[in-house]
Parts: C-alpha cells; structure tokens; sequence
C-alpha cells in the first residue's frame, strides 16, 4: 500500500507507454503529466499513484506490486506487460509460501524493474 512512488527513467516515453499499457487491465490511467523532467502520474480507482519522469541517473531496480482485484486481472496484467515490452519473471499462478490465496504474476519492465500484479481474494 502506498500514496505515491516517483521513480526514474532511461526512456520516458517507453516507460510511459509501458505501465499504461501493461497496467489498463487493472483501471490504472493518466491522471495528470507535465514535461518528462517533471514526469506523469498514473492512478487507479484508489488515491495511490505511480510517478514517472525522464532522468539520465542509474536507479536501482525496484520491486512494485499492484493490487488486482481478481486473478483475472492478474493473468490480464500478465499478457498486457508482455505484449507491451516486458520479460516474464514469473507467470500467473498460486505463490502458497507467501499465503493461501496469493495469487501474481512478475515482469521485468523496460528498466529492469520486478513489476507484480497480486490479487489476495480466494478463486471463485
């Protein structure tokens, strides 16, 4: 759970272009942008956001989980990132070592980012 995560990247446009389109499945939209050295922010149905913005410096790779609602999101999150560019760093699927009914998938996004999708309501 967080407010906001501002981060940055080697490519802004491919970045941007990548979590809106590996995270529409989960309702994650522009919610206001400004030049790339200011960035974009994406948010969902709640008050957390995702900040991007253009940057020359090295980050270290972070891991982000995003809630999905059901596990379909998850497995729709999944294809969306791989059709949008990312490696598949772990495919929709049960994770029982975390807890009974966690449920995720994992990419590597265009910076190297462990990008994760996570869904903690049982199956229907």
């Amino acid at each position: 759970m967080f407010d906001h995560v501002k981060f940055g990247v080697s490519d802004y446009a491919a970045s941007k272009a990548f979590f809106l389109k590996a995270l529409a499945p989960l309702g994650v939209a522009v919610a206001s942008e400004g030049p790339p050295a200011y960035g974009v922010e994406l948010s969902g149905k709640g008050k957390a956001s995702l900040c991007l913005f253009q940057t020359d410096e090295k980050p270290a790779h972070l891991h982000l989980a995003f809630v999905a609602e059901t596990r379909q999101q998850v497995d729709a999150f999944h294809r969306a990132a791989l059709a949008a560019g990312a490696t598949d760093n772990g495919a929709p699927g049960l994770r029982p070592h975390y807890h009974a009914n966690y449920y995720a998938a994992f990419v590597i996004g265009p910076d190297g980012h462990n990008i994760e999708a996570v869904c903690h309501a049982p199956g229907a």
